[in-house]
């Protein structure tokens, strides 16, 4: 920088030389080449003034930066629950600025990230409370959530969404068993659950924890009817035979009945 300037007043030198010489040429008098010198010295002046102005503004405007920078930074390590931002010792205003603004625009992106992620992870876990029928996760919405809370978060939904897929494996196979109990004892359901069990869609169903106790006991009820419909016909069938034993029938007769 030392040595443009040096050129910069070189040029300058032989600018206003070059003007002497025209001006002697022309034989303008000494006192107007006085005027006229004077004339590009307030002209360089005022550039030279309006260069440095132009200067310290952009001074003043890094250092502003830098305060709201370091307002912001703090702000964002406190919402982020992180340590407060160290800067480079023996650095550069410029380079300072640019520190701070890059980490700002960084921890910005984080806390963007956070609060997208949680909103994911509420809907998820929303849609997960509304087929289970429990309660959701207990999290303070008002303020960007910490990294372990949201691994809590994230296991508390994979744990629900392993349930779901446990209870609607569990619905879909007593279902079935509902379903072909109710055909064998010529059963039509009569109550809502009973209905919505066989009539509902199986996506529409309720995987609370009260439903499946429930699901488990109808189905321990049609069977405990079916074991009794059994034995009664086990029964029936013995009496059966005993008379046809007694009646001395031919098994030729009993075929068609047996």
């Amino acid at each position: 920088s030392q040595v443009l300037a040096a050129e910069a007043v070189c040029c300058l030198n032989r600018a206003m030389a070059t003007l002497q010489d025209i001006w002697e040429e022309i034989g303008i008098p000494e006192e107007q080449r006085l005027e006229r010198t004077d004339v590009v010295r307030k002209h360089i002046q005022t550039l030279l003034d309006m260069m440095v102005a132009e200067e310290e503004n952009l001074k003043e405007r890094l250092l502003k930066s830098i305060v709201l920078c370091q307002k912001e930074l703090d702000t964002l390590c406190k919402e982020l629950q992180l340590g407060p931002f160290e800067t480079e010792k023996d650095c550069t205003i410029l380079q300072m600025e640019k520190n701070l603004r890059t980490r700002v625009e960084v921890l910005q992106k984080q806390k963007r990230d956070r609060k997208q992620e949680l909103k994911a992870l509420q809907k998820q876990d929303q849609d997960l409370c509304d087929i289970l029928c429990t309660a959701q996760f207990s999290i303070d919405t008002g303020s960007v959530p910490s990294l372990e809370d949201l691994d809590r978060y994230r296991c508390h939904v994979a744990s629900l969404n392993t349930l779901k897929e446990q209870r609607r494996e569990e619905f879909v196979t007593n279902r079935r068993q509902i379903i072909q109990l109710m055909e064998e004892l010529d059963h039509t359901p009569d109550t809502s659950f009973e209905r919505d069990v066989v009539c509902e869609d199986e996506e529409a169903f309720c995987l609370s924890k009260d439903n499946i106790v429930a699901l488990q006991n109808l189905l321990q009820q049609l069977e405990g009817r079916r074991a009794l419909n059994e034995a009664v016909c086990a029964e029936l069938r013995a009496r059966i035979v005993a008379l046809w034993e007694r009646l001395q029938i031919p098994q030729e007769e009993r075929e068609p009945s047996a």
